[in-house]
């Protein structure tokens, strides 16, 4: 469906960004997939092409562009069934915290190298023991003089392995209301204490590198603290409006390339003397698979455009969300039918892109939170 958001500078970056995951990615997928991790020269070639943080202004280090160069790269990536290279994880929800709330010497001590593909970058919320409830986080960082010192441990975090900088989460105050002794530090991989523990193993999403992290007696420089002391929590709310759209910008383009592969899948493979397409289940499947892909997206770019424009969008961004990462569900459910018994198979792109839409339903809130928050901006 023709998309009014693009102009023609946007087009010429999405070849860009298309040439260079065919060229750099493609051949790469399925050792990627068996290793559990995407190769770091891989980064820099990306930082190299621009595709890092194109939203960053020029004087930070960036190449000058806007969110919708994001938008691109995110596309691009579900074009080519790439679930592992972590690009939009990286420049849309982790630098954003560093380049909103660090200071000016935070920003040009980390923002190049997170230009460059240099730094790679995590964001460590999720805990053994806390997943959405960012009230219940455990992890601790106490003061000691120049220095904080944090303790607790970390799980599911994407990029664990690779990262070189990962914004932590940690109790850092003494009150005892949880949304005000939260606070964000920006902790080197180098630092004694910063321990990566075992790389996990997953049903989906093979080539991103997930693992547990480990803080044990982590000194970091008391400069380190994004913001002030204990505003972690309002931080935190406040990017998760991008982080929830970009999750469902990632979910919308799957849908879109999944629908696309089948259609034409279907008008090759034969039953019964003929192509299955032209039987009418399979027409009226791809009808409503269609028809929840054209929704979705006119839904989709309207938020994509008022974000932009700077609107407050927890409700619309929590519901697309929920909707796209279950429409995606759908969709994909619905087109690895059509496949038979090699959409079971991994070497179609259609299995992996089964397994990777199932997660799409956990992370960046599940969906069942994603519910609470739409109810709570409704007045319920």
């Amino acid at each position: 469906m023709k998309r009014s958001l693009f102009s023609p500078e946007h087009d010429l970056f999405r070849a860009t960004a298309r040439e260079f995951f065919a060229r750099e990615v493609v051949p790469h997928q399925e050792r990627w997939m068996e290793e559990g991790i995407v190769d770091r020269e891989t980064w820099r070639k990306a930082g190299a092409a621009g595709l890092l943080c194109p939203w960053l202004p020029e004087e930070l280090g960036g190449p000058g562009g806007d969110f919708l160069h994001s938008v691109i790269v995110t596309e691009e990536l579900a074009k080519v069934h790439e679930s592992g290279f972590a690009l939009p994880l990286h420049s849309d929800i982790v630098v954003p915290y560093i380049a909103t709330f660090g200071t000016d010497e935070q920003k040009k001590k980390w923002l190049p190298g997170c230009v460059s593909g240099d730094l790679v970058t995590a964001i460590a919320m999720t805990e053994p023991g806390t997943g959405s409830d960012l009230a219940a986080i455990a992890t601790t960082a106490r003061r000691e003089g120049d220095e904080y010192v944090i303790n607790g441990a970390k799980t599911f975090i994407s990029n664990g392995i690779l990262c070189d900088l990962c914004v932590v989460a940690a109790r850092s105050e003494s009150s005892d209301n949880p949304h005000q002794n939260l606070s964000l530090f920006v902790v080197e991989g180098h630092r004694p204490g910063f321990v990566r523990g075992k790389k996990l193993k997953k049903a989906g999403m093979y080539s991103q590198d997930t693992s547990e992290l480990f803080f044990e007696e982590c000194r970091i420089p008391a400069d380190n603290i994004l913001g002030s002391p204990g505003a972690g929590f309002l931080m935190l709310m406040q990017k998760l409006q991008q982080e929830r759209l970009v999750v469902a910008i990632g979910s919308q383009a799957g849908a879109e390339v999944v629908l696309a592969d089948t259609l034409a899948y279907v008008q090759e493979r034969k039953a019964f003397g003929r192509s299955i397409v032209k039987f009418q289940n399979t027409q009226f499947k791809l009808a409503e698979c269609a028809t929840e892909v054209e929704v979705g997206r006119v839904f989709l770019d309207r938020l994509i455009a008022e974000h932009m424009a700077g609107e407050y969008l927890v409700k619309e961004c929590s519901m697309a969300k929920l909707w796209q990462t279950e429409m995606l569900g759908r969709v994909v459910d619905a087109c690895l039918q059509m496949f038979g018994g090699y959409g079971y198979m991994l070497e179609y792109p259609i299995s992996r892109a089964y397994m990777d839409a199932r997660v799409q339903r956990i992370f960046a809130g599940t969906n069942e939170v994603m519910k609470i928050i739409i109810a709570k901006q409704m007045g319920l």
